[in-house]
């Protein structure tokens, strides 16, 4: 392993009913308290009723900043980020899935500086300070309940953009697996690719010596692989919905990156490509990552092998290290296809008409991946693979 530092100070209250906690914590932080939320599925399946009748019993000053979209932008940051300002919002409560709380930390940042929220995300402004965010998990994916990390659309300059500042750990996260029964399916397996994606980011690196890492790693995907076709067939089963719930959150919250720095060259790929199209990350992700791992299979071919054998159960008898390595790159590949998860970017009837423009948009900071960097060439080679 790498030497390292490790800081995660998010409190979380997970189980049923734990919406109950809100009442502890929220007093110590002030009255005025903005409430960020996406479409609109928390007023019909009843979270949103619940948290603003706890909010009234507190005699909390609710402001509110809803539609925030799957690909959180950062024109809507600025809208809520108007809002902190003018009415001296002490707490900032995101109830939602990843975008949602991805876009309020945005707002929490933005609400501190007098530049423009995009400066942040383009790291010309580093936040050394934000108001209090809390959290009310209602969609298992992104771990971004319990980490620093944001990623932001910027629809006017075609740009999307992942950043992060320790400033924006939420103070405490809420997560009651109840609050994801009525997810709809495609969402569940948004989720799922979500979380399995962000945990190949971490598990392809280039530390030695990390064998409690990979079998940390590899135990969250055994167990997401095992429980997948279960909570599909079985929407409202507690376990089911707990398991994946806590397996989001160990997703990316750092437990699994401990002395090990992930690729995370197939998420910059995503973005240019969700930049163009406003498809689902992981969507995109589901289709861009086997290739991303056929491009790279020569990095580290014993790795590749160690995943296909330790998460899907490949036999290794009498192969080599690359048999073994394809054959689970294209286990992985039929495994989320059977789940419904899209395979070819003609999925979402993209085509080569933007490629340029991806590949330069990968590029604006140079090669990039720590696994194996990147350059153009091998950018364009995956997209093309993925067609």
């Amino acid at each position: 392993m790498n030497a390292f530092s490790f800081y995660n100070p998010v409190k979380i209250h997970f189980g049923k009913g734990s919406i109950e906690n809100l009442r502890k914590e929220l007093p110590q932080y002030g009255k005025n308290i903005l409430l960020v939320y996406g479409g609109g599925s928390i007023k019909s399946n009843g979270v949103y009723d619940n948290i603003v009748a706890l909010l009234n019993e507190l005699s909390m000053e609710i402001f509110e900043l809803s539609g925030v979209e799957p690909n959180p932008r950062v024109e809507t940051a600025r809208k809520g980020i108007e809002i902190c300002k003018e009415q001296k919002i002490d707490l900032v409560l995101a109830v939602g899935g990843g975008s949602v709380i991805d876009c309020a930390k945005l707002i929490v940042a933005g609400a501190k500086i007098e530049e423009d929220a995009w400066d942040i995300v383009t790291k010309k402004v580093f936040p050394k300070d934000a108001l209090p965010l809390a959290t009310v998990l209602t969609l298992a994916a992104t771990a971004s309940e319990m980490n620093s990390g944001s990623v932001i659309t910027n629809l006017a300059t075609k740009e999307k953009f992942s950043w992060g500042s320790p400033a924006v750990f939420p103070k405490f996260s809420i997560l009651d697996p109840t609050y994801t029964y009525t997810v709809p399916t495609n969402q569940t397996i948004n989720g799922i690719v979500d979380t399995m994606t962000h945990i190949f980011e971490q598990y392809f690196n280039n530390a030695t010596s990390t064998p409690l890492m990979d079998e940390m790693s590899e135990g969250v995907l055994r167990t997401i692989i095992d429980v997948t076709p279960k909570v599909l067939e079985d929407p409202t089963n507690y376990g089911y919905r707990e398991t994946l719930m806590l397996a989001a959150t160990l997703g990316l919250n750092g437990y699994l990156s401990l002395g090990a720095r992930g690729d995370w060259a197939t998420h910059n790929i995503e973005h240019a490509v969700s930049a163009y199209y406003d498809i689902a990350h992981a969507g995109g992700l589901a289709i861009l990552f086997p290739n991303w791992m056929r491009h790279n299979v020569h990095v580290n071919t014993a790795k590749f092998a160690r995943l296909a054998e330790k998460v899907f159960g490949i036999e290794v008898a009498d192969k080599s290290n690359e048999q073994i390595a394809i054959e689970g790159i294209e286990a992985l590949s039929a495994f989320w296809t059977s789940i419904g998860a899209p395979k070819k970017l003609a999925d979402y009837e993209i085509d080569e008409t933007h490629f340029d423009d991806m590949v330069h948009h990968c590029m604006v900071n140079g090669p990039f991946g720590n696994f194996n960097k990147l350059q153009s060439e091998d950018v364009r080679k995956i997209l093309e693979m993925s067609l």
